[in-house]
């Protein structure tokens, strides 16, 4: 994958924006079980109270809590309260606020920052607390009597009065031992907690509407947490739509950088990969990788963002209890070891049976009528069935691997939510930890899990995609074995055509021994060069050796004196009108058939290529002329009528070199006759290359080569050979009668 990394350069603010969005969204979720853990640790179980310094405290409230405030934290109490009674000048605005004011003066909480509020919790949260359980003394006694301090007193005694009275020394005794008891608790936010139900008995007393005061706090948090939800909705919207451009482009730019590498593939590459496996590396293989890009943007950024949060967020939430998502993740990271090994090393294999389905399909499409005529269905459908099999067990195999996966995940985050609910309730029941902790302990636990969880997809994904990646990468590194020089020779503006073969031999990549050996001849402008032999004489593989589809092992190819290794392939191959052997011809209308040679081309020229080609009988036959339809491969036309347009195209082309690669065999004797003696008189001072078959379309040409076994038996014309050449004697006579060669 990182050697395509530089396909990722156009999309790299992309990404970015996608990362920054991706870490918003992490912090948004990483938020909400923090919201739902106040609401229902202090919305629900602390009645709206979010610390232990109440709004408000009456007089004799205050009074009382100061018996148990020292001396240094008193005067800290006291700055951070105003003093209302019914003399003060905001008492109209503040009796609304706390009826009882009407009754009692009260003290109430200046605006003060958080800073303030923490340091005061301690202080005021621990008097509340030794008043409430002073209070509650009162409350509970029984038989008329008190226990107090291990004395028995009646039950209408003025418990506080006496504590006035009492040494500080004393009161602070009672204060340390409620310091023991919140330490017990777990600390201070244990301790809001406890003083929450003893501040709202003070706002009750106030005549405050602490159901508002919880309801407000409730609705607060939950807009908060709806408008977190709706953030990280947003950004999961733009990161998917930011992703996906990303990848369909990354993809789209792969597609073209492949398909570019294969147009320059001279046929020495190609004989490298089957087609087939060509097209499925352009299609399957980068749709692997685009796939794998789409999720990785999204999941393999988000998932350690909020897997190392939830770790930090769980450990502040309850240290104690972090061991229960080390064994989880311990759990997932074995069971997610185990797949992958499995997995793996089928990965590979899938690509390759992909490759193989291909190409027999390929074969079956378009050797059909053969099947058809041999009977051989049932053979083709017996290695088709083979082909599938192969590619549907190996993916069955891996799919069953799969999806063995996800049940075992949601077994390990269902057992991991029953350990943290069974742990934290001896937790909650100890006062070690508040309900509200322990759940948004378990929301953390599910988030580091999930994020595991995408990780494991991603690492199972991605060895595909490499093994895609890697079959792509094969193509694009592959350097073409014909290259382009680096300082070019140029054709002059005027180009004879003259053709020089100097002791040309030529070798296939790989082969021991030469196909051609000390080739040479020359073809001259204006006349008409013709070869012929046995099949495997080799010349079809001479005559490509001319347009560079592949290159000469020794010797060299002149065009009017220049080597052609020296020019551009592009300058070459614009002076050659080439007619394949097979004639192919594109999915259009003829006319677009025909203008590929030349886009710019006039209807004249199309029509004067036409009729050299003695293609206008079929053409004028259907009523749209030219602008008849036709099919991929040209497979709605006859064999004879491709080749006819296919020579019509190399025409329209007008170039000074053209190459007729046994392009004459399904036309019948006359057609034949006719489109030879037109291309003579069409084609001018151009030189003509024809391989042929048949002795009657190359008996009139000025110069015959004939070839066996990859060499040159014989030059000339058809009278010289008849007369010098055994080879072309017999192919001659084994073709046409004396009286015809005559």
């Amino acid at each position: 994958m990182f050697k395509l990394a530089k396909y990722f350069k156009p999309f790299i603010a992309m990404i970015v924006v996608a990362i920054f969005l991706l870490y918003v969204q992490a912090m948004s979720d990483l938020a909400l079980p923090d919201y739902m853990s106040n609401i229902v640790n202090k919305g629900i179980q602390q009645n709206g109270i979010e610390s232990a310094v109440p709004q408000a405290v009456r007089k004799s409230k205050m009074d009382k809590l100061m018996l148990f405030i020292g001396d240094t934290d008193k005067t800290e109490v006291s700055s951070n309260y105003i003093f209302i009674d019914k003399t003060s000048p905001d008492y109209d605005k503040y009796v609304a606020d706390y009826p009882q004011l009407e009754k009692e003066s009260i003290y109430v909480l200046k605006d003060i920052d958080k800073t303030e509020v923490d340091k005061l919790n301690p202080i005021i949260g621990k008097a509340f607390l030794v008043v409430s359980g002073i209070e509650k003394m009162k409350t509970d006694a029984k038989g008329g009597e008190i226990s107090f301090n291990g004395t028995k007193l009646p039950a209408n005694t003025d418990l506080f009065a006496l504590l006035s009275n009492m040494p500080a020394e004393q009161r602070a005794k009672l204060s340390k031992d409620t310091d023991e008891k919140i330490t017990a608790l777990g600390g201070n936010t244990m301790l809001v907690q406890a003083a929450a139900s003893s501040i709202k008995v003070e706002y009750d007393a106030l005549g405050m509407d602490t159901g508002k005061i919880q309801s407000s706090y409730i609705l607060r948090a939950g807009k908060l947490m709806l408008l977190l939800s709706l953030l990280g909705a947003a950004c999961t919207v733009v990161v998917g739509f930011l992703s996906s451009r990303t990848a369909a482009g990354v993809a789209r730019n792969l597609r073209k950088s492949i398909f570019t590498k294969i147009e320059s593939f001279s046929s020495t590459e190609f004989d490298k990969f089957s087609t087939a496996s060509l097209i499925t590396r352009t299609t399957n293989d980068i749709t692997q990788i685009q796939t794998v890009i789409a999720l990785a943007i999204r999941m393999l950024i988000y998932a350690p963002i909020i897997g190392i949060g939830g770790v930090f967020k769980a450990y502040n939430k309850s240290a104690s209890m972090s061991w229960t998502i080390a064994l989880a993740v311990i759990v997932l990271i074995g069971l997610i070891g185990t797949v992958f090994a499995i997995a793996l090393p089928k990965f590979k294999l899938i690509q390759k049976l992909v490759d193989r389905l291909n190409l027999v399909t390929r074969e079956n499409l378009s050797g059909m009528m053969v099947i058809r005529a041999f009977n051989t269905q049932k053979f083709e459908e017996s290695r088709f069935d083979t082909a599938n099999n192969d590619l549907t067990k190996t993916n069955l195999f891996v799919n069953r691997v799969m999806v063995a996966l996800f049940p075992a995940m949601m077994l390990i985050m269902n057992g991991v939510t029953l350990l943290i609910v069974w742990v934290g309730a001896h937790q909650i029941a100890s006062s070690n930890m508040q309900v509200g902790d322990m759940m948004a302990f378990m929301q953390y636990a599910m988030q580091i899990l999930f994020a595991f969880l995408m990780m494991s997809f991603m690492f199972i994904m991605i060895p595909r995609a490499s093994v895609s990646a890697q079959r792509i990468n094969e193509v694009l590194q592959i350097e073409p074995t014909i290259i382009d020089p680096k300082d070019p020779k140029h054709f002059d503006t005027d180009v004879k055509g003259l053709i020089e073969f100097n002791n040309v031999s030529f070798r296939y990549p790989g082969a021991e021994e030469d196909v051609l050996k000390n080739i040479s001849f020359k073809a001259m402008p204006g006349k008409t060069t013709a070869f012929i032999g046995s099949t495997g004489a080799g010349k079809t593989t001479l005559i490509n050796l001319l347009p560079r589809f592949y290159d000469i092992t020794s010797g060299e190819i002149l065009i009017d004196g220049i080597d052609i290794r020296q020019v551009t392939q592009h300058d070459l191959r614009d002076q050659i009108g080439y007619v394949p052997q097979k004639g192919s011809l594109f999915q259009g209308t003829i006319e677009s058939n025909l203008k590929y040679a030349d886009e710019n081309a006039t209807d004249s020229e199309i029509n004067k290529s036409a009729e050299i080609a003695q293609a206008m009988e079929f053409i004028n036959e259907d009523a749209k002329g030219f602008k008849s339809e036709i099919s991929q491969g040209g497979a709605n036309v006859s064999g004879g009528q491709k080749q006819r347009l296919s020579i019509a195209r190399a025409l329209v082309k007008k170039a000074k070199i053209y190459i007729f690669d046994d392009s004459f065999s399904a036309l019948d004797f006359k057609t034949d006759s006719l489109l030879r003696k037109a291309l003579k008189d069409g084609t001018g001072l151009s030189t003509l290359l024809i391989v042929g078959q048949r002795i009657s379309t190359i008996k009139n040409a000025e110069q015959i080569i004939v070839l066996d076994e990859g060499r040159i038996v014989g030059v000339g014309t058809h009278n010289e050979l008849m007369e010098t050449c055994t080879t072309y004697q017999e192919i001659a006579l084994s073709q046409l009668s004396k009286e015809e060669l005559a």
